[in-house]
């Protein structure tokens, strides 16, 4: 894939001017297909394809939460770490107001606002990570110690199979 047919997207943007090594991967967006649909055109481990979640508590205090794909967040635990009642994820306009992407194409990288980033801990450990680059059908393959190093999540550990 050439430097042409990277789609400029904010996330793009952002690990440009961070200065990541990043590889795209393109792939055929399925409504509701979330990191499954990617991991079986491509052939890799879900486990390694990380969503962005968008979630808020109950003061609607929005934040952004890494997981892998084929895992889910316990927000009775995720609760628990931020000391708040609960946690759920935003609707989806309300995600898209946060983000600034629309879902099914959020990026933890050139969030329309600054929020407040976790990431689950074992991905962390992974050798490479892909993750959504800003848009539908497009994530980009990284090293999770440069996500560390851009986004400075907090690591907890909060994923429910």
């Amino acid at each position: 894939m050439g430097p042409d047919k990277t789609p400029m997207t904010p996330a793009v943007r952002a690990l440009r001017q961070a200065g990541v090594e990043f590889k795209g991967h393109p792939y055929a967006y399925v409504e509701h297909g979330g990191t499954a649909a990617f991991a079986a055109q491509s052939g890799i481990d879900e486990h390694g394809v990380i969503k962005t979640l968008i979630m808020e508590d109950e003061a609607k205090r929005p934040f952004v939460i890494l997981m892998h794909g084929d895992r889910e967040v316990s927000t009775r635990e995720m609760a628990r770490i931020l000391a708040v009642k609960s946690v759920h994820p935003c609707a989806p306009e309300t995600a898209e107001r946060h983000s600034g992407y629309q879902v099914g194409g959020t990026s933890p990288f050139g969030l329309r606002k600054p929020l407040p980033v976790y990431v689950e801990s074992s991905i962390l450990d992974l050798p490479k990570i892909f993750i959504n680059g800003g848009k539908r059908g497009f994530l980009v393959e990284m090293d999770p110690r440069d996500l560390v190093r851009v986004l400075k999540p907090t690591p907890v550990r909060v994923a429910v199979s």
